[in-house]
């Protein structure tokens, strides 16, 4: 008997009878590391579960019932149990999570605690070694992913900001395997030939593992021997690094480090009026108390002290 051809859409509905008919996949406990933690205003936790390069897709509905979901972070271990879904829009399968159990830390976060804690003994964090960023650059070098979201908001914050500092970006993979060598390359590169006053670090959010080629050794090395000031933006606000904490300074988005790199012109000139403005007014306040103290000495009268101060000394010495 031949069996007609099924719609996409009969497919994944059968799939999902499947799944749901499966005792182990309806009741599954499911080990694995946080990646991408994201928990939403409507009260729900998206993540994902990871095991070396394998990863499963988890939702938490009404995780904000259970005071463990503002507690997690991404690389820490946990086990969650729940059941097998299919997204039958668009034909994928996730974990839908009933209730968490932590586990411990992961091995990114594990690794991460262990990398921080080498750099610390080294003095790669110490505040000491910190540059100062220079008040009012000529060039700014830009070590990020020449496409993307990123470098457009830095080059529309540093064009409103003061057009007329030069901006010279320099391409770098800012993820994946080769992206380690490809960022540290770039920064001994503007290093060597001198192509900025200051160098902004950045790229976007994104998970622990996306994110990690900023915490490997070989960058926080790069970034620590580097003889030019550098700005880390990397990630989101509640992303940290270990190139965070090497850099000279942190931005918490690459849109805040083109704020603080490029000085407002608006703001510069405002600055030079007032300064200006006060110069103007203690001068002109210097003038007025010379005038009043010429005007209370009457030249003939000081002339003839002189000389009649003259006529004494003249007397004493022909007694």
């Amino acid at each position: 008997m031949k069996i007609r051809a099924l719609k996409v859409a009969e497919v994944n509905q059968y799939l999902k009878q499947a799944i749901q008919r499966d005792p182990i996949l309806n009741r599954i406990s499911v080990v694995g590391e946080l990646s991408n933690y994201k928990f939403h205003t409507s009260g729900h936790a998206y993540f994902a579960l990871k095991d070396g390069d394998a990863k499963i897709n988890c939702v938490w509905f009404n995780a904000v019932e259970d005071p463990n979901s503002r507690t997690l972070s991404d690389g820490i271990a946990l086990m969650c149990q729940g059941s097998i879904t299919i997204y039958e829009k668009e034909g994928k399968y996730q974990l839908s999570v009933r209730q968490v159990e932590k586990l411990g830390i992961g091995d990114l976060a594990e690794e991460f605690q262990r990398l921080k804690q080498k750099l610390s003994e080294l003095g790669y964090f110490d505040i000491n070694q910190k540059k100062n960023l220079p008040f009012l650059p000529k060039r700014v070098a830009i070590v990020t992913s020449p496409t993307g979201a990123v470098i457009r908001d830095l080059l529309v914050v540093s064009g409103r900001r003061n057009p007329n500092i030069e901006i010279i970006v320099v391409p770098a993979a800012v993820q994946g395997n080769d992206a380690p060598i490809s960022i540290s390359t770039a920064i001994d590169r503007i290093n060597e030939l001198n192509l900025g006053d200051v160098i902004i670090l950045a790229r976007g959010g994104g998970s622990i593992e996306e994110l990690w080629a900023f915490n490997t050794e070989i960058v926080a090395k790069a970034i620590f021997e580097s003889q030019i000031p550098i700005v880390s933006a990397i990630g989101h606000e509640t992303d940290f690094t270990i190139a965070d904490f090497t850099a000279d300074l942190r931005a918490a988005t690459p849109s805040e480090a083109a704020e603080i790199v490029f000085p407002s012109l608006g703001e510069l000139q405002s600055s030079v009026d007032s300064l200006y403005e006060k110069l103007r007014e203690k001068m002109t306040k210097r003038l007025k108390d010379s005038k009043m103290t010429l005007s209370l000495h009457n030249p003939e009268r000081e002339y003839g002290k002189i000389i009649s101060m003259t006529n004494r000394h003249q007397e004493q010495m022909d007694q």
